[in-house]
């Protein structure tokens, strides 16, 4: 494909390198575009987690997860996922160097960051980018989204491994 793009382009007289070079400026401007909206995520998630909410929420949920048997310590990871990329997989390195790859916890969490996604950072991102200012209905099913497969992970995982 590296070899096939830009011999293609050529052979159909396209100025490859100037047309690489107006994509690469588009992307650039692009990128400036995104910034505020990047700045006002993290701040939105770190607001988020050092105010307690986390915690605290976390603690009204804790109750029902131990009452199915499902480890409570994954429930922090399900309210990262949404937010952050970055917060969620050092939150499952961290649960992962505790109770190890092969726990249950290790299990559920792995599964849990390869079946959810960092929806308000994907609609941060790419909505701003092209300028959508309505987001209500790909929130609302992006969150929902992600709670199924925050419960589908944890049920695979015991019904697999448990």
């Amino acid at each position: 494909m590296i070899v096939f793009i830009p011999l293609y382009a050529a052979f159909r007289k396209v100025p490859v390198y100037e047309t690489f070079l107006e994509g690469a400026k588009g992307g650039f401007d692009t990128a400036i575009n995104i910034i505020p909206h990047l700045v006002g995520m993290m701040v939105a998630i770190s607001m988020f987690r050092a105010s307690g909410a986390m915690d605290m929420l976390s603690g009204l949920i804790r109750p029902l997860f131990d009452y199915f048997g499902v480890p409570s310590e994954v429930l922090p990871l399900g309210m990262l996922r949404p937010l952050t990329g970055a917060g969620s997989l050092a939150f499952t390195t961290e649960l992962i160097k505790t109770y190890g790859p092969d726990s249950m916890i290790g299990r559920i969490a792995s599964t849990i960051q390869g079946s959810t996604d960092t929806t308000l950072y994907v609609l941060t991102v790419y909505f701003g980018a092209v300028g959508i200012r309505r987001s209500r209905y790909a929130l609302k099913v992006g969150l929902f989204s992600d709670l199924v497969g925050f419960v589908a992970a944890i049920i695979i995982c015991l019904f697999v491994f448990g």
